[in-house]
């Protein structure tokens, strides 16, 4: 059955400055699909910017999949912040308050599939999504 299938994501989050002009990328392949957004967010920190890519990617699964199928899919999704892997899997208290607010927001949103793995993967793995990021911010100059 293809609702079966691992939806794979990989999210990028940064800004220019810190906080600065700022940008989220993220590719989501289900099945053979790869999708690729990039886009430009509001101004703040690479942190933020890491967490709403999280954010951006499990909205738009959920939109891709449609809503009644989310609770058969499981994702993965990669990040090159071990800072928002190692907090959205436990591992690191969340000091800052906004990232206690997103937390919260993707936990929510982990929710609604069947299993949701986040993992940390170096940035030399997670080129595709990096390249989204700067691809939105070079709009920007």
């Amino acid at each position: 059955m293809s609702d079966s299938k691992k939806i794979i994501m990989h999210t990028d989050g940064g800004a220019r400055g810190n906080p600065g002009p700022a940008a989220i990328g993220v590719t989501i392949a289900i099945g053979n699909d790869i999708k690729k957004y990039g886009e430009r967010i509001e101004n703040t920190t690479n942190n933020v910017a890491e967490y709403k890519a999280v954010i951006f990617a499990l909205k738009k699964a959920k939109q891709l999949i449609g809503k009644k199928n989310t609770k058969l899919r499981e994702l993965e999704v990669y990040t090159d912040s071990e800072l928002v892997a190692k907090q959205l899997n436990g591992l690191y208290k969340i000091k800052d308050k906004n990232l206690g607010l997103l937390f919260i927001e993707i936990w929510n949103l982990m929710q609604d599939f069947k299993k949701v793995i986040i993992a940390h993967i170096p940035r030399e793995s997670n080129r595709g999504a990096d390249k989204l990021v700067n691809q939105a911010l070079d709009t920007l100059f």
